[in-house]
């Protein structure tokens, strides 16, 4: 111990500044790793982490029916509690706008003065919210808000600011205005934003720009402006969030007492712990984006920063080579080697936990950061002690592997195994210099002129893997955004035509307008009800497109459509709920009356899995599909009913809706303004969630990368220094300066080519299985990716690379002088 202490001392003093820089690679390294897997158990935890932090609901319950008592509701057995919000769109908050969806229809709406609380349960005895900064409001007063982080973000409006809130007089609000412009004549009040909280039902979602939740004391102090009489035109719905004592596990017999209190089956009564298990899916991908990408940064540092200490400790080991011969043990040796990487392993391992801390405020990424209930700096010690001890034991590992191979060098080994490739090149009568550069390239050798060649095989490969892999998953990214199909988005442009059973106008106006125009592809005249599975635990959101000329298309995933009244397709995401599968039959429960009569039940043969149009009440992989004498025998009337239409190729949707919905109106005589409206379809939140974590891939692609260019370009500097009596015996035979530098240039050229030939294909392969998999697990429809472009700069990039790595060597390779290799040799 004393010596290695003594040659830690003069090792310190001598090489200070290599060391510090050792010590920074190492903080780099470590820190980039301990981000991101402590990144990815923060976000795959944010869910479960808020829902222990506040009382979630357990379903929100959708009734649908103006005057709908709710006492009924509260006096069930299964509820804990109950709290009613008001389902309209009808407030003017400061003019603030956003999209949002609505049968697959994207609006520009005022920001969400919508889901007014209509009692003083919310935020207290369900969904209490994790406060961010300052309070709940106050449930008696009509001038308090709170909002969301994401709305203060985006807006810049926080605790201490105001909004102005219009709210529609009892006439207006009589005519259905929603509210999405300053024509409300209303009271104007003056909300003060007295709180930034999270809660599951109002927590940020990738497709929103942020909520503000008023006080319930605006539709208490002003019912006549927020509920008022209902009529066909204003429904004035109210519907509620609902607390069950037993959690999921009550929701079939909480279903049962509903339709046994109300006479109804058709009643939409939501799994949140359902979506919330597919938010939790979300969080979980996004994770392994993570955890993906930290590995592909621990294989990185392995190569770049174990480079470094194995040539630090090879070093210090051919410096104590004449203390062997004074008596220094191998182990001695070792351990004097490994003293000085290990201080600085230490100290870059510290700094890396320090900076994994300071990184930690933009974690988690994507959707977890939207609902992280504690944001901010966060050091989690179950990755960073870990971490550190990780850091020490591979320093030392690579240190002490590094000395003793450098020892064993010194005695000297026999020569290796020879390379089938060079011998192949000799015999095809290869110039000189290719044949030395491709046995540089694929000849390890032994002892002393031992060189790293399969780490530099491997980098190249899986640097161009890497590139192609990532670049692969980008273009199903892109097509996905491209071609909103893939999400069952088989249009481009609708709007409503009646809601409730009642249409606003007749349906046929519309659809005989669209038919006719030739910008349009495809018309879709669609309803839409909900049913009741017969477990009694699910919902399914059915829908059904009526016959006519210029159809619209469904996308079907397996199997065919359903042909007859009792076949139906459904959803990948309800026939998982359902633990069913095609061939398999299913008995739904409508209503076939429209007040209260005896529900009906009907028995479906599903035929196929396919995909639905992104509804109020659905994702576009959750419902099914019927035929229109299938969904008449469920229900009478309808819960939505809507025209879709598909634009043909290089009509912008922009561009025409007005035009279109103008015509309609003027065939309805609505007045200007007023009337029917036709919106383009909201981007599915699985898309913009997905486009999240888009990046990743592409970044660790370029770790990938850098991967490659640190292995090719250790390998390329050690040939010239180990084998530079090779070059040196040719030199003496002959051979020019401008040979030797193309021996260089060969040999990065055949590490490169290597590298081409196995990562091209198999990175395009793994980015399509990647793809593959995020497609079933979304799910969307999968298309094979093509990275081409990406492919076919591959190669000249990778030649591009490896030659500018070898300039250096090349160069010394040129200059080496023969007469002192020879002598020492």
């Amino acid at each position: 111990m004393p010596i290695v202490l003594s040659w830690l001392r003069l090792d310190l003093r001598r090489r200070w500044r290599s060391l510090a820089v050792l010590a920074l690679i190492v903080a780099a390294a470590s820190a980039t790793v301990m981000s991101a897997v402590a990144g990815a158990r923060r976000g795959a935890s944010a869910m479960t982490r808020l829902q222990v932090a506040t009382l979630p609901a357990t379903t929100v319950m959708l009734a649908n029916e103006p005057g709908f008592d709710w006492d009924r509701i509260r006096s069930l057995p299964q509820v804990e509690t109950l709290t009613t919000f008001l389902n309209r769109y009808s407030f003017f908050v400061d003019g603030i706008s956003h999209d949002i969806g609505v049968a697959g229809a994207a609006q520009e709406i005022s920001q969400r003065g919508a889901f007014a609380p209509a009692d003083d349960q919310v935020m207290r005895s369900i969904e209490k919210p994790v406060v961010h900064e300052g309070r709940v409001f106050d449930p008696s007063r009509d001038d308090e808000a709170v909002v969301s982080p994401k709305f203060a973000d985006r807006f810049g409006r926080g605790v201490g600011d105001t909004l102005s809130l219009t709210l529609p007089t009892p006439a207006e609000l009589a005519q259905g205005l929603d509210g999405t412009g300053p024509e409300l004549t209303g009271p104007r009040l003056t909300l003060h934003i007295v709180g930034i909280v999270s809660a599951p039902w109002f927590a940020d979602s990738a497709d929103s720009p942020g909520n503000v939740v008023l006080s319930p004391g605006v539709v208490g102090r002003h019912p006549q402006n927020t509920l008022a009489n209902s009529t066909q035109t204003n429904p004035a719905q109210v519907d509620a969030l609902v607390r069950l004592r037993d959690g999921a596990a009550a929701l079939p017999a909480f279903r049962a007492a509903v339709q046994r209190a109300t006479g109804r089956a058709d009643i939409d009564i939501w799994d949140l712990p359902e979506q919330r298990r597919h938010t939790q899916r979300q969080l979980t991908f996004e994770a392994r984006c993570l955890l993906a990408f930290g590995a592909a940064a621990f294989v990185a540092s392995l190569f770049l920063v174990g480079q470094a200490i194995v040539r630090h400790a090879a070093a210090t080991a051919a410096e104590l080579a004449t203390m062997r011969a004074l008596g220094m043990a191998p182990r001695q040796v070792a351990a004097a080697a490994s003293a000085a990487p290990l201080v600085a392993g230490l100290v870059g391992g510290v700094a890396g936990i320090v900076l994994t801390a300071l990184v930690s405020r933009w974690f988690p990424i994507g959707t977890a950061r939207l609902i992280e209930p504690h944001p901010g700096r966060s050091l989690d010690w179950v990755v960073a002690a870990p971490g550190l001890s990780l850091v020490l034991l591979l320093v030392a590992l690579a240190s002490a592997g590094a000395a003793s191979m450098a020892l064993r060098a010194a005695r000297g080994a026999d020569p290796g195994r020879p390379s089938t490739i060079a011998a192949a090149a000799t015999r095809a009568g290869l110039p000189v210099p290719v044949l030395i550069g491709t046995r540089f390239a694929l000849e390890a050798g032994r002892g002393a002129r031992a060189v790293p060649v399969r780490p530099a095989l491997t980098g190249a490969v899986v640097g161009v893997l890497g590139i192609v892999a990532a670049f692969t998953f980008s273009a199903g990214v892109a097509d996905a955004s491209d071609h909103p199909e893939r999400f069952g988005q088989t249009f481009g442009i609708g709007g409503f035509i009646g809601v409730g059973g009642h249409d606003f106008f007749p349906s046929e106006v519309a659809t005989s307008t669209l038919v006719n125009s030739a910008d349009v592809a495809a018309v879709g005249d669609v309803r839409n009800g909900v049913a009741t599975a017969q477990d009694g635990n699910h919902s399914v959101s059915l829908f059904t497109v009526a016959p006519g000329p210029k159809q619209l298309d469904v996308v079907v995933a397996s199997g065919r459509r359903p042909a007859a009244a009792g076949e139906m397709m459904l959803a990948e995401r309800t026939m998982r709920a359902l633990g069913i599968g095609v061939g398999s039959r299913v008995e739904l429960t409508g209503r076939k009356t429209e007040r209260g009569a005896e529900p009906a039940a009907r028995v479906y043969t599903v035929t196929g899995t396919g995909l639905v149009p992104q509804g109020p009440h659905n994702s576009y992989s959750d419902g099914g599909w019927v035929t229109p004498e299938g969904f008449d025998a469920l229900f009478e009337g309808f819960t939505y009913h809507f025209v879709l239409a598909e634009l043909r190729d290089g009509v912008v949707p922009d561009r025409v809706t007005g035009p279109l919905a103008r015509r309609i109106n003027e065939r309805l005589g609505a007045p200007a303004g007023e009337g029917f409206t036709l919106d383009v379809p909201a981007s599915p939140v699985e898309l913009l969630e997905l486009r999240q974590v888009r990046a990743l891939p592409l970044v660790l692609g370029l770790f990938l990368a850098l991967l490659a260019v640190g292995a090719i370009g250790h390998v390329l500097a050690t040939a010239v220094r180990r084998r530079a009596s090779d070059i040196a015996v040719l030199r003496a035979l002959g051979m020019t300066r401008t040979q030797s530098r193309w021996v260089t240039v060969s040999q990065a050229s055949v590490l490169a080519l290597a590298g081409l030939l196995i990562g091209l294909p198999t990175g395009l392969a793994l980015g399509r299985v990647v793809w593959r998999a995020v497609a079933d697990y979304l799910p969307l429809q999968y298309v094979a990716p093509s990275a081409g472009l990406a492919m076919l700069l591959a190669v000249p990039a990778a030649l591009l690379v490896v030659n500018v790595l070898a300039a250096l060597p090349s160069r010394r390779a040129a200059r080496l002088r023969i007469a002192d290799v020879l002598r020492a040799e």
